[in-house]
């Protein structure tokens, strides 16, 4: 107990924060607590570090860290980093936070959005056919479907984007509202 009270004593109190909140979340998107932990303890680290040195700085059992490493590999958002004289793994995040927000973001089409999208159709194909469907029923499948089908357009044409255009995009934040309802903005009111 006296190891993991002095790995955190070690710890400054925004990195320790923030892994906390990464942590917290992480819980509330569906994402183990100790996965996020985790990834927020790598992103911060100014090394990489071996699993049994992430288990004793977050007070996480070794098991669990071994596992949460495997999920996170699995989503890219690490790699295993070999260091001379150390035949432990080492591992280390994504710095990129443009490439961590891309790459959590196809794991959770291609797992959420792309096999929600695959049973609407099918609804929806069964529902024309049926015609004991009720006509709003119907038409709310339709609306759905047109909906999903649009976000994957968007998203499609997002992840294309080179990352300084993307940031372009994202910085012109309320510009572009600002064009597509003008009038609407409020004295006093910057965005940007």
């Amino acid at each position: 107990m006296t190891e993991i009270s002095e790995f955190r004593a070690e710890t400054p109190a925004a990195v320790e924060r923030f892994i906390l909140h990464w942590g917290d979340m992480g819980g509330q998107w569906g994402v183990n607590r100790s996965v996020a932990q985790i990834h927020a303890l790598l992103y911060l680290s100014d090394r990489p570090l071996p699993a049994e040195e992430i288990a004793l700085r977050l007070g996480i059992a070794r098991s669990n860290v071994s596992n949460s490493l495997k999920e996170l590999l699995g989503w890219r958002l690490i790699e295993r980093v070999p260091l001379p004289g150390d035949r432990r793994d080492h591992f280390q995040a994504e710095s990129d936070i443009w490439e961590i927000v891309t790459r959590i973001s196809q794991v959770r089409k291609e797992r959420e959005i792309d096999p929600a999208a695959q049973v609407l159709r099918r609804c929806l194909a069964e529902a024309e056919d049926d015609p004991r469907i009720n006509p709003v029923a119907l038409k709310r499948l339709r609306a759905m479907m047109e909906f999903i089908e649009n976000v994957d357009r968007w998203y499609a044409q997002m992840i294309r984007l080179p990352k300084s255009q993307a940031f372009t995009l994202l910085k012109m934040g309320g510009r572009i509202v600002d064009v597509l309802t003008p009038g609407k903005r409020k004295k006093g009111s910057k965005r940007g």
